[in-house]
């Protein structure tokens, strides 16, 4: 029986990961606006960050289908870091920036929102295995 994530390779390839990594950037560049702007984080960024906590515990749920369904990441030390480490960015995101209301809080917005799609990208790379 082929799944979706068998015939992409990764059960973090998708329609989910396009749009985690696209609202990250989107965020990223209203919070660098307003950093540019010297204007503290603002709601906009922090539901910007609650939306993309939201695609990203779907993108662990569906990765949690995929184990369950007896799929394995070819690295699974580094894809259970990476995915920790995913869940972990927006929420540690907002809570620096709330403790920043001045411009660096936007300026932290927008640096965690520029990490974010390439912990989303090693996270699909290391579903498969490398070199092998």
């Amino acid at each position: 029986m082929t799944t979706a994530a068998t015939a992409t390779g990764s059960p973090a390839d998708g329609a989910l990961a396009v749009a985690a990594i696209v609202l990250s950037l989107l965020v990223a560049a209203w919070a660098l606006v307003a950093a540019l702007r010297h204007r503290p984080p603002d709601r906009t960024q922090l539901i910007g960050l609650a939306v993309l906590e939201l695609l990203l515990l779907g993108l662990v749920l569906v990765t949690a289908v995929a184990l369950a369904g007896g799929e394995r990441p070819g690295e699974p030390g580094s894809f259970f870091g990476y995915l920790v480490t995913l869940v972990c960015l927006p929420p540690l995101a907002a809570v620096l920036a709330r403790m920043e209301p001045t411009r660096w809080g936007s300026a932290i917005v927008c640096a965690v929102c520029l990490v974010t799609p390439v912990v989303v990208v090693r996270l699909q790379q290391t579903w498969q295995v490398l070199g092998g």
